[in-house]
């Protein structure tokens, strides 16, 4: 039965991309990604804000899904979308953390195409606290990146920007498709949404530099450094599909000289329909995934 889902899931697709990108095995990828369920992981977070370590919980939710390459949303029948039907990997990504009385929760989503040479269709990242609540969104478009930015701020307030190049937080989608397709060397990327939110530093393309190296216990770290922002970004993942990420790291030199650094180590991973677990008795999944 379950090889029958796949071959009618693998059928469907033939409309919603064509070949999947280079690099990516289609076999192993239906296998494991079209199974009907989500990849849910739980990382324990020390989160540097204000000054401070805090402890916390981050969740990162892969799955795929189909999405309108024209109007950049999911669709609520791709059967009938025809060519704009376009099978993406999501990514669901939240912290959630105490600094003093308050709570701040922050939320990423990032839609990376699966069978379209492309930079991630759409970004979008949110933050929430008791002093207010601040959003972006990027839509690529025609080549580049249109950003609107919304924020509580008055020096920040609301903006429109055009930015052209690849994005750090689709860097967690390409690993998963297969990290031999994330770029090694001198790049230009624009920083990761949810750390412009805490820096509040300028959103615009930075020069960075990518390295790969193999670590004990069949493990791969990426690196990537910004030459400009003092940012460091440490991923650590499996190197046999489905490259499941292992731990992250963030690393602030500030102009102090003192460095803050944010560290997820993961604790807890489950294939999870979650979506169909909406009843009471359903709370039970969330002791069990520690949350």
């Amino acid at each position: 039965m379950r090889q029958l889902t796949i071959i009618f899931m693998l059928l469907a697709l033939v409309s919603c991309g064509g070949n999947p990108r280079s690099g990516v095995d289609e076999d192993q990828f239906s296998s494991y990604w079209y199974q009907g369920k989500a990849e849910i992981n739980v990382f324990d977070l020390e989160q540097y804000r204000y000054g401070e370590m805090r402890e916390g919980t981050a969740v990162m939710i892969f799955v795929t899904e189909d999405f309108s390459r024209r109007k950049q949303v999911k669709l609520d029948n791709p059967q009938e979308a025809g060519a704009d039907a376009r099978k993406v990997l999501k990514l669901n990504m939240t912290r959630e953390f105490i600094t003093g009385v308050y709570p701040y929760n922050t939320m990423l989503s990032v839609f990376t195409p699966v069978y379209d040479e492309e930079n991630a269709f759409k970004i979008t990242a949110s933050m929430t606290e008791w002093c207010g609540q601040s959003f972006t969104q990027m839509n690529w478009k025609n080549g580049s990146y249109r950003a609107q930015l919304f924020s509580y701020f008055e020096s920040e307030g609301d903006q429109e920007l055009k930015l052209e190049g690849p994005s750090e937080d689709e860097i967690f989608n390409t690993i998963r498709l297969n990290p031999s397709i994330v770029p090694e060397g001198d790049v230009r990327l624009i920083p990761s949404l949810i750390f412009q939110r805490f820096s509040h530093i300028p959103l615009k393309v930075e020069r960075a530099k990518i390295t790969k190296r193999k670590i004990s216990g069949n493990q791969v770290e990426l690196s990537l450094d910004y030459k400009t922002i003092n940012r460091r970004l440490l991923v650590r993942y499996q190197e046999f599909f489905p490259y499941e990420i292992l731990s992250w790291e963030e690393i602030q030199n500030k102009p102090d000289g003192s460095v803050e650094r944010t560290i997820a180590t993961r604790r807890n991973m489950e294939m999870l329909d979650y979506w169909n677990k909406n009843k009471l008795q359903d709370e039970e999944l969330r002791r069990a995934l520690g949350l």
